[in-house]
């Protein structure tokens, strides 16, 4: 079996985003190393909050440019203080999403074992669901108007956007053995967007007549999501409500510190993109004590978009076993230990 190799680009970013990014890289060349027919060359790319203080922007003009020529994209987190959040987020993380396509972002909301639940009488098997979210339009595809007495924001749903996220929701059902669909929505008060949403889903599902399908409002769907997590499988939304509904997710599943998203383009004209969902934690960040799990997470969904899901579980696998033990912990699980002492426990289980 030949080595394959693939060229990563590392968008570390800012707060504790080199932290984990540093832990996430150390973990996939442990499992290369051991494994022997996969390797990794990580090339780093001081972009985010400090590159726009000093430049006025928060990528090259280039970027996308640069980056089309890599494999795939690990990036760390971006936001801070002293930057404007909707200049952070649209000047790197929405410009790549969007600029490569990137329309799957898959987010899963899995309790693993050892893993805190703040929910009572739920058992871990009841938290497994993953998100499917349309990543390129919706709400935030960044069309509107903005003057000094009135502002508009306008959701862009078209049907091509719609129906492939929506296939690749029923698609991932089929491949996974999943039996369930659920599409988020707010059709009853957004009269146009959503509307044609639930109209695409309906047509979209007479395609698998072997997945059971559902549809419920966003606030309702934040209720059992709490109230009974179990009716939850596949779950399909938009842009806004995937991003909304998934940090519930992270807080019923063990905290922001062990939420994964992954951001595909899934026909691979362009690289796709892995990153934790806890943002830039500027609070703790310098302090070596972020959590690093969540960014081994997107790493092992990296090992699943490059062909060894083996690979993946693997390093899931070892988080678990960590999490299972409890000794070697971060302060938001309880813990006093060191990002570094967590990255040796998780290697050391592999």
């Amino acid at each position: 079996m030949e080595c394959k190799k693939y060229n990563v680009a590392v968008l570390a970013g800012d707060g504790i985003g080199p932290e984990v990014c540093e832990a996430g890289r150390q973990v996939m060349q442990a499992a290369a190393e051991k494994d022997g027919h996969i390797a990794f060359t990580f090339t780093d790319h001081p972009w985010g909050c400090t590159y726009y203080k000093e430049t006025g922007r928060m990528m090259p003009e280039d970027g996308l440019e640069i980056l089309k020529n890599y494999d795939a994209i690990l990036l760390g987190a971006v936001g801070r203080p002293d930057v404007p959040d909707h200049i952070s987020l649209r000047g790197l993380l929405l410009t790549i999403r969007q600029g490569f396509d990137q329309y799957v972002n898959l987010r899963p909301v899995k309790l693993l074992k050892g893993a805190p639940c703040p929910l009572k009488d739920v058992k871990r098997e009841d938290i497994d669901m993953i998100f499917v979210r349309e990543n390129s339009e919706g709400e935030y595809a960044g069309k509107g108007v903005l003057e000094a007495d009135r502002a508009e924001q306008v959701g862009v749903f078209t049907r091509k956007g719609c129906e492939r996220i929506i296939h690749y929701a029923f698609e991932l059902a089929v491949r996974e053995g999943r039996h369930r669909v659920t599409s988020i929505s707010k059709g009853n008060a957004l009269n146009y967007s959503m509307v044609f949403w639930d109209k695409i889903f309906a047509e979209v599902a007479k395609d698998y007549p072997q997945i059971e399908t559902r549809s419920l409002l966003v606030d309702a769907a934040s209720m059992f999501m709490v109230k009974d997590p179990g009716r939850f499988d596949v779950v399909v939304c938009s842009n806004l409500f995937g991003d909304i509904l998934t940090d519930l997710g992270a807080a019923i599943a063990g905290g922001m510190g062990l939420s994964a998203g992954a951001n595909i383009n899934p026909e691979r004209r362009f690289p796709s993109m892995f990153e934790p969902i806890h943002g830039s934690a500027p609070d703790i960040a310098g302090q070596g004590i972020s959590n690093p799990m969540a960014t081994v997470w997107a790493c092992s969904q990296m090992m699943d978009y490059f062909g060894r899901p083996d690979l993946g579980k693997k390093m899931l696998d070892a988080v678990e076993a960590v999490l299972e033990e409890g000794t070697v912990l971060t302060p938001d699980l309880g813990g006093s230990a060191k990002t570094d002492d967590v990255t040796r426990a998780i290697i050391n289980k592999l």
